[in-house]
């Protein structure tokens, strides 16, 4: 959160300071004096979870404040400021209101209900080097569902898995962030979880909330211990953890690999991915699966080191917003969302299902079905 401070400064103190001074400074109620609590309340919480202790609850009213708050009353003050250097007070006014009340219904519906909207996106993939057994192979590609943000309704992870299995996936693939930093924040959906069901199994990898280094005042042994539980957890679901191995599905005398790796990412995120190492033994297989968490993986190492034809990433959440073709995630990440192709190479990149806090809105909560089909000769 350190990083965002001067967002926080920019959402505080500038719209405060323009509004005070142009419409509350003069009026006589003492209750003007209100106008700064938000603000006030927003920059305590901040201090609060880096110097004190992290909190959920405090973590959410802090993204409540910035989204339903802070940000529409910078929409208001932006074009209020702009109307008045303008000569235009009236329509600059008229305007910021009507903006920043759109964009606190927006985020209102988010914080309420976009979480919980499940979608479900279809995709296909064509490749060459698909074998032709292969050739409609359907896979749901499921990922940071980050269980402590839904602890308020298990019900939206069960219509996750209800509607991964209605489509008949023939893998299921997660690829990382289970949860946000402790593994007992599975407790309320084990059962649930453990309903994943698909006839080549579910695969899954760690993302870097997986390794459970977030909490505060979480020592090198608490960390591997709730690693260690996190694992167990997946196990007893039936899903099958790839850590920088892999795994071979046949049809026939046809053959296509699974590949799963740690977490790759740039600091401050984990870096543990032994790509080579997870390849050992897939030569044969004329179509490889990646399952990297981070999309950054995909230019950094396995376009440059590798032959790998599709790799499935999360990670982004396309930052949980999304309007349109526009979302925060594309100012830090290259590949943020959707397919991306380079040489008939593949990366896929999720929105994801939750997020560290519940929040949603036009990223929605996503199961992905991915099908791949045979590219075929035009003399075929």
């Amino acid at each position: 959160m350190k990083r965002i401070i001067p967002l926080l400064i920019l959402l505080g103190i500038f719209p405060d300071i323009y509004v005070w001074a142009m419409y509350l400074d003069e009026m006589s109620t003492p209750f003007r004096w209100l106008h700064w609590l938000p603000s006030a309340v927003l920059l305590a919480s901040v201090a609060w979870v880096n110097l004190v202790s992290y909190s959920k609850k405090l973590l959410r009213l802090f993204f409540f404040l910035v989204l339903c708050i802070g940000i529409p009353k910078v929409i208001f003050a932006t074009f209020s400021c702009v109307g008045n250097l303008c000569g235009y007070a009236a329509i600059g006014d008229a305007l910021g209101l009507t903006l920043s009340g759109i964009a606190l219904l927006c985020f209102a519906y988010g914080l309420i209900w976009g979480w919980r909207h499940v979608v479900v996106k279809r995709t296909t993939i064509v490749s060459a080097d698909l074998p032709d057994a292969f050739d409609g192979y359907r896979i749901a590609q499921i990922t940071d569902i980050h269980a402590g943000s839904f602890a308020m309704s298990t019900e939206t992870l069960r219509k996750m898995v209800r509607l991964a299995n209605k489509n008949h996936p023939d893998v299921i693939l997660f690829t990382g962030d289970l949860v946000n930093t402790s593994p007992y924040e599975l407790d309320p959906f084990d059962n649930i979880l453990s309903s994943l069901r698909a006839p080549d199994g579910v695969y899954s990898v760690l993302g870097n909330h997986d390794y459970c280094c977030y909490a505060r005042r979480h020592d090198a042994d608490s960390q591997l211990k709730s690693l260690r539980e996190l694992i167990a957890r997946q196990k007893m679901y039936g899903w099958r953890l790839l850590r920088n191995e892999n795994v071979v599905i046949s049809r026939g005398d046809d053959e296509i690999a699974i590949i799963g790796v740690e977490n790759e990412g740039k600091p401050p995120f984990p870096a543990y991915a032994d790509l080579p190492k997870a390849m050992d033994g897939t030569e044969r297989c004329a179509f490889r699966i990646l399952m990297s968490h981070d999309p950054s993986h995909w230019h950094r190492e396995i376009l440059p080191e590798s032959d790998i034809q599709l790799t499935l990433s999360g990670h982004t959440h396309a930052a949980q917003l999304k309007i349109g073709h526009f979302t925060p995630a594309r100012f830090v990440y290259s590949e943020w969302g959707g397919l991306y192709k380079e040489d008939d190479r593949y990366l896929y990149v999720s929105d994801g299902i939750g997020g560290t806090f519940p929040f949603r809105f036009g990223a929605w909560p996503t199961v992905e079905i991915i099908t791949l089909k045979k590219k075929r000769s035009s003399g075929a």
